[in-house]
């Protein structure tokens, strides 16, 4: 997901009383500094310094073109996927841990968006706002897009998930000729009354702009937009995801955004917005940047991704 395109606020500065990721760590993931600390000492995924700058410096995402875009779905096989409409059908999803919750995995964009341009320019009300339906991503140098990336993502986490006992849904599962807008993608977690939501992204900033970063719902009381009852939650979910994102991957917070800590609130976004139960959106890295992007293509690495954020999620779910 790329900063560029109207409507966008800067990045919300953090709260002065959060100190910085590995702080929060310590007290939430016992490994995490240990993860942290091997990190760099073998010279892990964020060592680089970047510029530093956030929406100036972030690139225009084109259009993956639909061979690409086709090729890279086949060449990462992904777990089969039930329906929108349908509730999981794993066996697995009966007992375990986390039965009797509900997770809705939200993979951003749409693989297809690019051919419905007109559809997903539609302006959607997001409470504070106007705003585009939803966008066609962003993509590595090499075309990858982030709509496959986050739908491999999101079918690694959902059997994860399925085998803790949760009852897991997806916003989308490339079922669909485009979208859904981000107004629907709030409306579909709401309504399935989740425990917790995430939003799976790629951002498509500048080279040398590296690192992963969760975004957090800023309170926002506006038009259909109320976000003040889980601002809360969210940070817990989102502060969770982080921790346990940097112990299974190894990747550093990101460098441009965040100061550090892996964490950004935001309030121009209409899928937290408009959201009514714990939300976060997580940019897993910057496939602009050549080697955040050798991770992003990489299957096994994308398997570690899966596990960090659904860890977090187990983690929040479970207390």
């Amino acid at each position: 997901m790329s900063y560029t395109g109207p409507g966008f606020d800067p990045p919300q500065p953090r709260r002065p009383r959060r100190g910085p990721l590995t702080v929060a760590l310590a007290a939430l993931v016992p490994g995490a500094l240990l993860g942290w600390a091997v990190y760099a000492a073998v010279g892990g995924s964020g060592g680089d310094e970047g510029p530093g700058s956030t929406a100036a410096s972030a690139s225009a995402s084109p259009s993956a073109p639909a061979s690409a875009s086709a090729s890279s779905r086949t060449s990462s096989p992904a777990p089969s996927a039930s329906s929108e409409g349908e509730k999981p059908s794993a066996p697995a999803a009966a007992s375990g841990p986390l039965e009797g919750k509900v997770v809705v995995i939200d993979p951003g964009h749409n693989p297809e968006n690019f051919k419905h341009t007109a559809e997903i320019n539609r302006q959607v009300d997001i409470g504070t706002n106007r705003k585009a339906c939803d966008t066609t991503g962003t993509s590595t140098n090499d075309g990858y897009a982030e709509a496959d990336f986050t739908l491999d993502v999101a079918h690694r986490m959902r059997t994860l998930l399925e085998k803790q006992g949760a009852a897991v849904k997806l916003t989308q599962d490339g079922d669909r000729p485009f979208g859904p807008c981000v107004d629907e993608r709030a409306r579909i977690g709401n309504e399935a009354k989740a425990d917790a939501v995430v939003s799976i992204h790629a951002d498509g900033s500048g080279t040398g702009n590296r690192g992963f970063h969760v975004i957090l719902p800023g309170a926002v009381d506006a038009g259909a937009a109320d976000t003040r009852a889980i601002v809360g939650p969210s940070d817990d979910l989102g502060t969770r995801i982080a921790g346990n994102f940097v112990r299974v991957t190894g990747s550093a917070p990101s460098n441009y955004v965040g100061d550090g800590t892996g964490l950004v609130t935001r309030k121009d976004l209409g899928g937290l917005n408009l959201s009514t139960v714990p939300k976060v959106f997580i940019e897993c890295g910057n496939m602009r940047d050549s080697k955040d992007a050798a991770l992003l293509t990489s299957g096994a690495w994308r398997q570690k991704a899966a596990q960090g954020i659904s860890d977090g999620i187990v983690s929040f779910l479970r207390g």
